[in-house]
C-alpha cells in the first residue's frame, strides 16, 4: 500500500515518452490533457509517417487495444498507448460497438456515423435509448509486450437531435442524464472527470506511474 501511494504521487521520468497508437488528434489531445499532471509525454503515430496503420479487427475493445499497442510498439521500440473506444446502443444488441468508428464505412467520418445511428433507432422510445461508451486501454513496453490494460465505461442515453459542439464522435447525442447535458455540451475539464476515457485512466495512471518509475 505505502509503495503505491509513493507511486502515484511520484512523476514518471521525462524520457518515458509514450507514443498513442492512433492517428486521432482529437484522441490525442484528450489523452494528453489526461497524462499531463503526470509530466508524462505523449507522441502520436502519425508523427511517425513509416508506421502502418493497424488492422483492427480484434472481436472486443480489448482486443484492438493491445493488438494497436503492440504492433505499433514492435515498430517503434517504444512505450506505446493502445486504446480503442467506442459506443454500445442496448436497442441494437450493443452496436455499433468495435465498429462505432467505422459504422458508416471507411473512411470513417463522425456525420454519416451519427446519421446511421439515428435511422437505425428511428421509432425507438426515449427509455429505450440507452447505450454506453467504453474505452479499452493497453500498455506495451518496448518489446511489444502488453504490461497493462484497463477499462471504462459511462452510461447515458441517445438524443434525437444533436445538443453541443465539443468533442467529437457520437458525443453531440449522447446524453448524461443526471447532468442534463451531452458530452457535446460538456466542458474539456468537466469532461475530463466523468467520461470512458477518464475513468479508464484513472485505473490506468497509477499503475503507468509506477511502471515507468521502474524503468
Amino acid at each position: 500500500m505505502v509503495q503505491h501511494t509513493l507511486c502515484t504521487i511520484m512523476n514518471a521520468p521525462s524520457e518515458s515518452l509514450l507514443v498513442l497508437a492512433s492517428r486521432n488528434r482529437k484522441k490525442l489531445v484528450e489523452i494528453s490533457e489526461l497524462l499531463a499532471p503526470h509530466h508524462i509525454p505523449v507522441k502520436c503515430v502519425a508523427d511517425f509517417p513509416d508506421v502502418p496503420d493497424v488492422v483492427e479487427d480484434g472481436e472486443t475493445f480489448e482486443e484492438n487495444a493491445a493488438k494497436k499497442a503492440r504492433e505499433t510498439a514492435l515498430r517503434l521500440h517504444t512505450w506505446t498507448l493502445g486504446e480503442d473506444s467506442g459506443l454500445r446502443v442496448d436497442a441494437l444488441g450493443g452496436a455499433p460497438g468495435v465498429y462505432s468508428a467505422r459504422y458508416a464505412g471507411e473512411p470513417s467520418d463522425d456525420e454519416k456515423n451519427n446519421a446511421k445511428l439515428l435511422q437505425a433507432l428511428a421509432g425507438v422510445a426515449d427509455e429505450k435509448r440507452g447505450a454506453g461508451y467504453i474505452c479499452c486501454v493497453a500498455i506495451a513496453d518496448p518489446t511489444g509486450a502488453i504490461r497493462l490494460s484497463v477499462s471504462g465505461t459511462c452510461r447515458g442515453r441517445i438524443l434525437h437531435e444533436p445538443k453541443g459542439t465539443n468533442g467529437f464522435g457520437y458525443d453531440p447525442y449522447f446524453l448524461i442524464p443526471e447532468l442534463h447535458q451531452t458530452f457535446g455540451e460538456l466542458s474539456p475539464a468537466v469532461k475530463r472527470h466523468l467520461s470512458h476515457r477518464a475513468r479508464a485512466f484513472e485505473r490506468l495512471l497509477p499503475k503507468l506511474v509506477c511502471l515507468l518509475s521502474e524503468h
